[in-house]
């Protein structure tokens, strides 16, 4: 999202996933454990399709994101439940499949798979372009909260607004919120009369002090509200053109610059055997831009960039992060794939798992960096980051953490958000964009909010260095390299 504004339909299935403006969407799917059931007949209903709409069909409740998915006769149905509220969410068409699994896609073009996980009463989910997989438990009908309508008066919008974040933000501690306290301030000041664009006011001050770029509100006509880190920015457009066209006339003066996947993805050999590649995002590589479309096009420049040739003779290579909006994590892992000879952990993902206790999270899933088929570099590392590296570009960051060989950072902390985002509806219309996952090394620690730290600190891009035509982060990557 833009630094204070973003926009969205407020109805895909799937949520902002790992991307800054809310480009690359990503499954936003949650549920609550804590409802009652429907009626004998519903439960009836389900069991019965069971036995003809194969071994996924019936409803399901999934393992954090507070979701409960009605699979039946090729389609699924989204509903978002929390303690005080369930509201449908958008449905997806059965396309294609092959022995238990089933492949299903949205109107919006976002796909993903369910498939058995064991027993009868366990399945999961996989959204492409997202990385591991979510579980999902049999429930014998939809929650009895699900069959009614949900009122769209302010104070209940403000009760969903609140009661969502409070079952599934994990960093209201690390923030120094206390979100209790927050109800308690601003849950007064809401009524029947509260016009949209009063609520809308009163929701952009409950959320601007996590300060989260990964937190949105799409209120339509009121307005649209998201934000970053404090003295960082946004990789807005803006800001990618100013720094190319900087970056192009001091850094690599002279040089050839070959451009790929729509200008996301650049290339420049540097004297000295040095490469220079800089990926402004992991996401919009394709006019389709589905996630096949997506990974091809990314192998095509890696293939370009990475021949045998110049792997061979590369001395070092600087991958230039500092500006990049995210996108797909699974694109990241492709790109790092290329950059090993051996198989390593990249980190361990995993969602906050109980409405009630914030600390409670699912099991970790480990993600692995496998060595890819294609061409590889397997020398020395510099990466350049900056607070403008967000979301997958910070898990790209993460993912080369362990990677076998020299690996430097340099420049700035990331942003300091992990996690996919969740897409809630609330009554009336809008939505919400919230994490509620964390990516955790080897040794458990994770960066949300701090961010990735550099090996080595340099300042990036600020109006000092513009000003005196200075890149310290890349002249420090090139003397490292050398």
């Amino acid at each position: 999202m833009q630094n204070g504004s973003s926009s969205s339909d407020g109805g895909s299935f799937s949520s902002a996933a790992k991307a800054v403006g809310i480009a690359a969407l990503v499954l936003a799917v949650t549920g609550s454990a804590a409802l009652s059931v429907a009626s004998a007949e519903e439960a009836r209903q389900s069991e019965a399709a069971r036995h003809t709409a194969g071994p996924t069909a019936g409803v399901w409740r999934m393992d954090g994101y507070g979701t409960v998915l009605k699979v039946d006769r090729g389609r699924v149905q989204q509903y978002q439940t929390t303690k005080v509220s369930c509201l449908k969410g958008t449905s997806a068409k059965r396309t294609s499949g092959h022995g238990d699994r089933a492949r299903y896609v949205t109107e919006d073009g976002e796909a993903f798979t369910l498939r058995p996980a064991g027993s009868r009463t366990r399945a999961s989910m996989h959204i492409e372009g997202s990385v591991g997989d979510r579980g999902l438990r049999r429930i014998q009908a939809l929650p009895g909260a699900c069959a009614r309508e949900v009122p769209e008066d302010p104070v209940k919008t403000f009760d969903v607004f609140w009661q969502t974040f409070d079952e599934n933000y994990p960093f209201f501690a690390a923030k120094g919120v206390d979100w209790d306290a927050v109800r308690d301030r601003y849950r007064p000041q809401v009524t029947a009369d509260t016009t949209q664009g009063e609520l809308f006011a009163v929701f952009r001050r409950m959320v601007a002090p996590l300060h989260d770029a990964h937190v949105a509100i799409l209120a339509g006509e009121s307005g649209s509200f998201g934000q970053v880190r404090p003295g960082t920015e946004m990789p807005t457009p803006q800001l990618d053109a100013k720094t190319r066209k900087f970056i192009k006339e001091r850094d690599l003066a002279g040089a050839e610059v070959k451009a790929f996947a729509r200008g996301r993805i650049s290339y420049a050999d540097l004297p000295g055997d040095c490469g220079y590649l800089r990926i402004t995002g992991f996401a919009g590589y394709t006019e389709k831009g589905d996630q096949a479309s997506e990974s091809a096009e990314l192998q095509r420049a890696l293939d370009a960039v990475l021949t045998p040739e110049r792997a061979a003779s590369l001395k070092g290579l600087i991958v230039d992060l500092r500006v990049n909006g995210g996108g797909s994590d699974q694109l990241g892992l492709e790109l790092a794939a290329r950059l090993t000879d051996r198989p390593y952990l990249a980190y361990a993902k995993r969602a906050r798992n109980e409405p009630s206790d914030a600390t409670r999270f699912t099991r970790p899933q480990p993600l692995y960096v496998r060595p890819a088929a294609g061409h590889r570099y397997t020398g020395h590392v510099a990466v350049l980051t900056g607070g403008s590296t967000v979301s997958a570009g910070e898990t790209f960051t993460q993912a080369l953490m362990e990677r076998p060989g020299r690996t430097l950072r340099i420049g700035q902390p990331t942003q300091g958000v992990f996690s996919d985002t969740m897409e809630r509806r609330l009554p009336g219309g809008w939505s919400i964009l919230l994490p509620n996952e964390e990516f955790r090394t080897r040794h458990g620690q994770t960066f949300d909010g701090t961010g990735i730290p550099p090996h080595h600190l340099e300042p990036v891009f600020t109006d000092e260095e513009f000003e005196q035509g200075r890149d310290s982060a890349f002249d420090r990557a090139v003397a490292e390299l050398r």
